[in-house]
C-alpha cells in the first residue's frame, strides 16, 4: 500500500516547477513589473526556495555521509554560479554592479547545510557556534535569497518533526528578508516574498519517505544548471546582453 502524502521526490518536483515558472517570468517580463498574472506567476514561485531548504535539512539528517554531500553541494555551487549569471545577465565576477543578487541560492545551501554541522558540533562552544554561524550568513549575503536560505536551512534543521517551529522560525528571518527586499530593490515584490507561507500545507503533507526514484538528487543537479541556461538564451534572444534583475 502506498503511504499518504507527499514524499521527497514529490516535493522536489512542486519545488522544481514553481521555480522554473519563477524564472521565467523574470526572464521573460524583466524589471519587476506589477501586472496582477505577472505576481501570481512569482507567488507560485516563492514555494520553490522553502521546500529546496526543507530537503536539504532533510539530507543533512539521512545522508551517510555528510563530508561527501557538502562536498557535491559546494561543486554544485561553483557549477550553477556561472548557470545562475547567465540566466540573468550577472557579470561572473562578483560585486561589479551590486552587492545584491551575485551568484546562486545553491551558495548558500551550502553554508546553511554546514551551519547544521556547527549547530549540532557538541565540542563548540554557543558563542562559536553562533559566530561561525554569523559568519556563514555574511559570506552567503550577496546569493539568491541572501542569509536567509542558511538561516532556513538551519530552522528546518534545528527544530526537525516540528513544523509550526520550523515554519515560525522561517517566516521571522523571510519577513526580515522582506523588508530590506522592500526597502532597497522594489516595494511589492519585498511583500512578495512572505508568501513563502503557502509551503506549510505542503510540507506538512510529507511523509517522511524519499520516494522509489533514487537518484532524483542527480536529476535535480542536472536539472537546475540546464533550465538556467535555457533562460540565460531566451534573455538573450529578448532582450540582448543586458541584465534582467537586480545585480546584473
Amino acid at each position: 500500500m502506498r503511504t499518504k502524502g507527499l514524499n521527497g521526490n514529490q516535493l522536489k518536483v512542486i519545488a522544481m516547477v514553481a521555480m522554473t515558472i519563477d524564472h521565467l517570468v523574470s526572464v521573460i517580463w524583466p524589471n519587476y513589473p506589477t501586472d496582477w498574472w505577472i505576481i501570481v506567476l512569482h507567488i507560485i514561485g516563492r514555494l520553490a526556495a522553502p521546500i529546496f531548504w526543507f530537503m536539504v535539512a532533510e539530507g543533512y539528517h539521512y545522508t551517510r555521509n555528510l563530508k561527501k554531500y557538502a562536498i557535491r553541494l559546494f561543486i554544485f555551487a561553483i557549477i550553477s554560479h556561472f548557470a545562475y549569471n547567465f540566466a540573468f545577465g550577472i557579470p561572473f565576477i562578483p560585486f561589479q554592479t551590486s552587492v545584491f543578487n551575485q551568484t546562486s541560492v545553491i551558495w548558500a545551501l551550502f553554508f546553511g547545510l554546514v551551519g547544521l554541522w556547527v549547530a549540532d558540533h557538541e565540542s563548540l562552544k554557543s558563542w562559536q557556534k553562533t559566530l561561525i554561524i554569523v559568519l556563514f550568513t555574511i559570506i552567503a549575503f550577496p546569493a539568491d535569497w541572501s542569509s536567509i536560505a542558511v538561516l532556513g536551512v538551519i530552522c528546518f534543521g534545528e527544530h526537525r518533526g516540528n513544523l509550526k517551529k520550523q515554519m515560525l522560525c522561517v517566516m521571522i528571518w523571510v519577513a526580515v528578508y522582506a523588508a530590506v527586499y522592500a526597502i532597497f530593490i522594489n516595494p511589492i515584490y519585498g511583500v512578495l516574498q512572505l508568501f513563502v507561507c503557502l509551503t506549510f500545507p505542503l510540507l506538512k503533507a510529507y511523509n517522511g519517505e524519499r520516494g522509489k526514484m533514487k537518484n532524483m538528487k542527480y536529476l535535480f543537479y542536472i536539472y537546475y544548471p540546464a533550465h538556467l541556461i535555457v533562460c540565460g538564451i531566451i534573455r538573450l534572444l529578448l532582450h540582448g546582453s543586458g541584465g534582467v534583475m537586480i545585480g546584473g
